[in-house]
């Protein structure tokens, strides 16, 4: 009985140890859990821009916060020798915290992109949406090069709103064919970043 006991035991202990070094591990590699943050920021502005959660202009804010504390975070490892302090991890903590409260907030704002779109246009600007979405949860598209494409893409929307309240809701031709130039030129970009040497 004694000897079922022990054997019992041995095996248990066998089974938990191995979980608890790999949390150990897991837990103490800091600069991977930085990483890892930046990381799943990235995936839930993309979702958001797939899911038309965020409009590109939410998108495009959203990236230009990650872009500045991407470049702190850069700012602050020169000063260390490429090294992060303690008090260094918990200021990017807490900005990444903050980051994170208003991914959530826009996603879940009355602010939304249509996802289905019905005129030539807005199937444009969709596509261009997914694009870049694709590109940021790749990898392709660095934070910086998301915040343009997405301030740029942003730019027109605004100007489509902007002509349409001025024509009772419809686009005239000129303006269409103005419109499908601007993406043109988008698409271009966004093409070109995401076949770039840079790389999120």
């Amino acid at each position: 009985m004694q000897a079922r006991g022990i054997l019992l035991t041995m095996a248990i202990a066998g089974m938990i140890l191995p979980a608890a070094a790999q949390t150990a591990t897991s837990t103490s590699s800091k600069p991977a859990t930085i990483n890892q943050r930046k990381e799943n920021q990235q995936d839930r502005i993309a979702n958001g821009i797939q899911n038309g959660q965020l409009t590109a202009g939410e998108a495009g804010r959203l990236e230009k916060k990650e872009f500045e504390l991407n470049q702190e975070e850069r700012d602050m490892r020169k000063l260390d020798n490429g090294h992060l302090t303690k008090a260094d991890r918990a200021t990017l903590q807490q900005q990444q915290n903050q980051l994170s409260k208003d991914i959530y907030k826009q996603k879940h704002d009355a602010q939304v992109a249509n996802t289905n779109p019905k005129s030539e246009v807005g199937q444009r600007q969709r596509n261009q949406q997914e694009r870049i979405a694709q590109g940021v949860k790749s990898g392709q598209l660095t934070v910086g090069e998301a915040s343009r494409l997405e301030g740029r893409e942003a730019a027109i929307h605004r100007e489509i709103r902007h002509d349409r309240a001025e024509n009772g809701g419809t686009l005239t031709r000129a303006e269409r064919r103005r419109i499908n130039r601007q993406e043109n030129r988008t698409s271009r970009s966004i093409y070109r970043q995401k076949h770039d040497a840079q790389h999120q």
